[in-house]
């Protein structure tokens, strides 16, 4: 037989060292040190639910700011109207005693505000007659002969309802008939 012999590692061998066993003055380390972390926690703790009501509050603010916003902007849109419609009234009162001709020149004079406050708030009216119809910006409800117009197939030969930009953006399509 061999007489080497196989050394078998004793639990002895693979073992750590044991860990003395903590001392008071470790343990009341520990305690102390889990303490502190304690107190930074729920200090942090108390900072995001202060953080997370501000931001609520935030929140509640900006939509009050938006609505009131948007009610000042309806106010000074409807006391605009509300001048037109005081100028229509006038016209009316006195139209049965006052010259035809008067009576178009208020109307024309209560257009004529209507279309400043819309281009004041950035409405422009669509040049369509003659333009080539494109559906971005046009609505066809009718297509008539285009020999018939002498115009090219496509042209806008007639608007029936005058569309709008607000800002360069399309507030209503012009509804127009096309030749084809």
């Amino acid at each position: 037989m061999d007489d080497r012999q196989d050394k078998q590692p004793t639990a002895r061998d693979d073992a750590p060292e044991a860990a003395a066993p903590a001392s008071d003055e470790q343990v009341a380390e520990l305690r102390k040190l889990a303490a502190g972390y304690k107190e930074q926690a729920d200090r942090n703790w108390q900072q995001f639910l202060h953080a997370a009501a501000d931001l609520e509050n935030y929140k509640k603010q900006a939509a009050r700011l938006r609505e009131d916003a948007v009610q000042r902007t309806r106010q000074s849109l409807l006391a605009v109207i509300l001048d037109v419609v005081d100028d229509l009234e006038r016209a009316l009162e006195h139209s049965p005693t006052t010259d035809p001709d008067q009576i178009v020149a208020g109307i024309l004079m209560s257009h004529r505000k209507i279309v400043d406050v819309l281009a004041s708030l950035g409405v422009r009216p669509m040049n369509t007659k003659g333009q080539m119809f494109d559906p971005r910006y046009h609505e066809a409800v009718d297509v008539v002969s285009h020999t018939e117009h002498g115009v090219e197939p496509g042209t806008i030969v007639e608007e029936l309802r005058r569309g709008y930009f607000m800002n360069g953006d399309v507030l209503r399509h012009a509804r127009v008939r096309v030749a084809k």
